[in-house]
């Protein structure tokens, strides 16, 4: 008999034990209700979009991953097709499509897998899952969106309390495109691009690449980096940004919106929060036309930023009316994966059942089952013991897979049924009744567990 090859795991697409994959489900569930709870309706876009469509985002044809037949007998080799790396061209598409049924301001929210081809390290995969928020407009868009959008994700962060202190960098593409304007900077959007490269290159590195590549003199380059290295966590950006000297009437409106969204969100920041206008944040992509997001997790530096968007007045067009909108991203994967991998969070139990009703004999599993039924029509979780062993070995069972209670159906010698339950964890068995029982509202459900955690429980 041939031997079957090993089964080796795929690089880039993460898959989770039971544990770990509570600890992202509560992750989605925690912002799905967030979400909901400022107003925002959930959608699901397809997995695939046109590859036109697709490309139109700038230069991410080598990250696509392209749809194709086994026999596909096309030229190309493909049916035109490509699996989307993110959701917000899908939603653009979406929200074209459907327009004429939708009520805007349209406040959407989207989790979803995404797919991207590129070479898989930690925090970046190439199947991941995305949560995203937007708002979308007809035609105008009000600029206190860009502040709601932002109040929403730091609630939704705050709420997973697991999270380490994060930071959330805020800039204005009207103000560095106002400000490279009145330096006469003719190629305004090759030299975001790379500004934006400041947090990976070294800055001498972009200062040779605004030298060389833009052809801008000595000093416009120093003027374009000194604008860059302006940080606040309040409005005073404001005047280190005008005692350099630039006059635009784009900058003087970019200043006024990254202060009114800073100071907007002033009462957000705490000792896990902080909202900081910082001004070497660009985004390479170019549809972005004011606000900009990055978020970065303290202590996870080298993952980047796990949450990014902005402002998009001209995403989406059907050549009649503009559909202007706002949004933000967060990596779902890239943030939860490293932190599994890192600090050993997980769940309590790898299973959801709160109680395992044990089977005396096989011929009363009957009754076994009659009480999960009972248990279940109340909302707490159980499963019946596979096999009817001696009651240690299925209190063993219960033990490994993390169950705190178990269920001993029994008989009374006139023959009523007289039924216990048992903390396995302290050990405390009492009388119950499977219609009025209830356990816990901790144990009700697994619970997320750190390392920290655990020292202080033992």
């Amino acid at each position: 008999m041939a031997k079957t090859a090993p089964v080796r795991p795929l690089s880039g697409f993460p898959e989770l034990l039971p544990e770990l994959r509570f600890v992202e489900q509560q992750v989605v569930d925690t912002l799905r209700a967030t979400f909901e709870l400022h107003g925002f309706a959930g959608i699901e876009t397809r997995a695939v979009e046109p590859l036109d469509q697709l490309l139109r985002k700038g230069d991410t044809s080598k990250e696509v991953y392209l749809l194709r037949r086994l026999h596909e007998e096309s030229a190309d080799g493909h049916a035109g097709l490509g699996l989307h790396f993110d959701l917000t061209v899908p939603f653009a598409r979406y929200v074209l499509e459907n327009a004429g049924k939708l009520e805007f301001p349209f406040r959407r929210y989207q989790i979803q897998k995404a797919w991207r081809g590129e070479r898989p390290q930690e925090g970046r995969f190439r199947e991941f899952t995305q949560a995203d928020i937007d708002v979308v407009g007809r035609d105008t868009l009000p600029f206190h969106h860009d502040v709601e959008v932002t109040r929403v994700m730091v609630d939704a962060l705050t709420r997973l309390d697991f999270l380490p202190g994060f930071r959330l960098q805020v800039n204005n593409r009207k103000l560095i495109q106002g400000f490279y304007a009145g330096l006469g900077i003719d190629d305004v959007d090759e030299v975001m691009r790379l500004v934006d490269k400041l947090d990976k290159l070294p800055a001498e590195k972009v200062r040779a690449g605004l030298l060389d590549e833009v052809g801008l003199d000595d000093k416009t380059a120093d003027q374009v980096l000194e604008l860059a290295t302006i940080r606040a966590s309040d409005e005073s950006f404001v005047d280190d940004v005008r005692r350099l000297g630039v006059e635009h009437d784009l900058l003087d409106e970019g200043l006024a919106e990254l202060a009114e969204l800073v100071s907007s969100c002033a009462d957000l920041v705490s000792d896990r929060v902080r909202v900081i206008a910082d001004l070497s944040i660009a985004r390479g992509l170019d549809y972005y036309t004011g606000t900009v997001f990055e978020t970065r997790l303290d202590g996870y530096e080298s993952l980047g930023s796990i949450c990014s968007g902005g402002r998009y007045d001209a995403l989406a067009s059907d050549g009649r009316t503009t559909y202007p909108g706002v949004g933000i991203s967060l990596g779902v994967s890239r943030v939860v994966v490293p932190l599994l991998a890192r600090t050993g969070l997980t769940a309590s139990r790898s299973v959801p059942s709160a109680v395992l009703v044990a089977v005396v004999d096989e011929e009363s599993r009957t009754t076994s089952n009659a009480v999960a039924s009972a248990l279940r029509a109340r909302g707490i979780p159980c499963e019946v013991a596979a096999a009817a062993q001696k009651f240690g070995k299925q209190i063993r069972t219960a033990e490994r897979r993390g169950i705190p209670y178990v269920w001993f159906p029994g008989v009374d010698d006139d023959g009523a049924t007289s039924h216990q339950v048992k903390d396995i964890r302290s050990g405390h068995q009492v009388a119950a009744d499977p219609a009025t029982w209830q356990p816990p509202q901790e144990d009700l459900r697994p619970q997320i567990i750190t390392p920290a955690n655990e020292e202080q429980n033992q």
